[in-house]
């Protein structure tokens, strides 16, 4: 099929709000082999690790530069008691895990290995509280526990367990989908338990927690603007917003039902297509949700965090149901870099994001295998890597020109190629998806405003749209070096494949 061409116009003189590295963020949640088998192994495993945390994954997650991580949950954050997690490890109580396969759960990783593990990632932490099942008194003493530095009792008692300084923990939700497990809450009764809960948790020896409310699903606009009524005013310029100061949104990509999701690697080019629309759909949402907010919150006082976001398949035949494993083709990188471009777009609202999840469940960075203990990075994995540089970066706007790059999917209009761009000092940065799966596309990019001095690409694709990395194959889906750049009078020009992805860095002039 023969190229067709595009242009995409970038201002690199005209900055617009900052990219925060935490939009890079990621979950972890007490789910399948997500904790257990993916970042615990135990002490006593064959496996290296750093008091049971296994480091391969840990060094790979450092690669990423990855910046926060949500725990425990998700769903089980809201049956989880945290006292039950900390002590010598045989005296734990058990619980029954019964959101994700109705197992026992030992509570063999609890507080102190998991900021252990963020301290060996060198990740912020981002604790979910339990509001569905726990007390105001007992989000209140785990906040002390984590962070007062005194002689306080729950500083004492951390101490006891083995930990003298006390830990920062820069991030604490308030409940999680209290619409749903966290409760099956109406917005009006859990904005004022938001409030209340967020009253108690509490700023200690200088840790100053970003506390954030349970949010909306998808397209309740409802939800979001019952909280946004619950805060006091907020049309003032300075200071955090009172009593919390973000709320979460929750949005999973699937192309059939609840009830039968659809494969992770069988998929027609009409689900390739559908899946790819509805990635596209967060922009809509982003856009919505902000609008709401900006109603109450004009000065964008209150963040927008999008805590659970991804890819949702049928899980992988012959796997637990309530473990959620599935693998992670091309398709999902693409999903991936589509919520990317919409994120830096809504750089001014969005103050975080988190994939769901890190390791081993739904839109994994990470496969481990149970049987062999070998780790496969997946395609998401290295449009994460791919995109580092954005992070903390100032957004550019990307205006795409691309006549006729637009398909109808799902009664929309899917646009075939997606962009998005950042400077920082003296570099740029831009991503570029073609998520059209069969038609390759030469791509102007017209650089206006400061000199470009040096340029390099990488490019993730695959020869299949289902291409996918596995322990005999773990190179099939990565990135390499793109070639095929040059200089172009209005600024570069690159030949973009069929179903692809490609950043291209950028050395500038100086600022004039």
């Amino acid at each position: 099929m023969p190229t067709e061409s595009a242009r995409v116009v970038i201002d690199l003189d005209l900055p617009g709000p900052t990219i925060s590295r935490h939009v890079y963020g990621h979950f972890a949640e007490h789910l399948g082999r997500c904790i257990y088998g993916g970042f615990w192994v135990g002490e006593d495993s064959p496996i290296p690790n750093a008091g049971g945390i296994r480091l391969d994954v840990v060094e790979a997650l450092r690669a990423l530069q990855i910046p926060n991580l949500r725990w425990p949950g998700g769903c089980f954050a809201d049956d989880y008691h945290w006292r039950d997690g900390i002590g010598p490890r045989a005296e734990r109580p058990r619980m029954v895990n019964s959101h994700w396969g109705d197992v026992v759960e030992d509570n063999s990783f609890g507080t102190h290995e998991f900021m252990a593990l963020c301290e060996l990632l060198g990740a912020d932490a981002y604790i979910s509280g339990n509001v569905g099942s726990g007390t105001v008194a007992e989000m209140s003493e785990w906040i002390e526990y984590l962070t007062r530095a005194d002689d306080s009792p729950m500083a004492a008692l951390r101490r006891q367990n083995g930990r003298d300084e006390p830990w920062k923990v820069p991030f604490f939700g308030l409940g999680n989908e209290a619409w749903g497990c966290g409760g099956n809450l109406r917005v009006e009764q859990f904005a004022s338990l938001a409030r209340q809960y967020s009253t108690y948790v509490r700023n200690h020896a200088g840790n100053d927690v970003y506390r954030i409310a349970a949010g909306a699903s998808d397209a309740d606009y409802h939800w979001t603007e019952v909280l946004m009524k619950s805060f006091g005013p907020l049309d003032g310029a300075d200071g955090p917003a009172a009593p919390f100061q973000g709320i979460s949104l929750h949005y999973y990509t699937m192309t059939g039902s609840w009830e039968d999701k659809g494969s992770a690697t069988a998929f027609t080019d009409d689900e390739w297509y559908l899946a790819l629309s509805r990635a596209g759909h967060m922009d809509e949402l982003l856009t919505r949700h902000s609008t709401v907010m900006d109603r109450y919150d004009p000065n964008k006082r209150v963040g927008l965090v999008v805590d659970e976001w991804g890819t949702w398949w049928n899980v992988e035949p012959g796997t637990n149901p309530g473990f959620l494993y599935q693998q992670n083709t091309l398709r999902d990188a693409l999903v991936a870099s589509v919520h990317f471009d919409a994120f830096h777009r809504h750089a001014d609202r969005v103050v975080m994001a988190n994939i769901a999840q890190t390791v081993n469940v739904l839109q994994a960075m990470i496969l481990t295998d149970p049987d062999t203990g070998a780790l496969v990075l997946t395609p998401t994995y290295h449009v994460f890597a791919m995109n580092a540089a954005h992070h903390d970066a100032t957004s550019l706007a990307a205006h795409v020109v691309a006549p006729g790059a637009t398909r109808a999917v799902d009664g929309k209009e899917l646009q075939l190629l997606s962009a998005s761009a950042s400077t920082k000092g003296s570099t740029a940065h831009v991503s570029l998806s073609n998520l059209d799966a069969a038609q390759d596309r030469t791509v102007v990019l017209d650089l206006r405003g400061r000199d470009v001095v040096g340029f390099s690409a990488q490019i993730l694709t695959a020869p299949e749209l289902h291409g996918h990395n596995t322990p005999e194959q773990p190179e099939a889906v990565a990135p390499r070096k793109l070639e095929e750049i040059r200089r172009h009078p209005r600024g570069l020009e690159l030949d973009v494949p069929a179903h692809s992805y490609v950043t291209v860095a950028l050395e500038l002039g100086a600022d004039d």
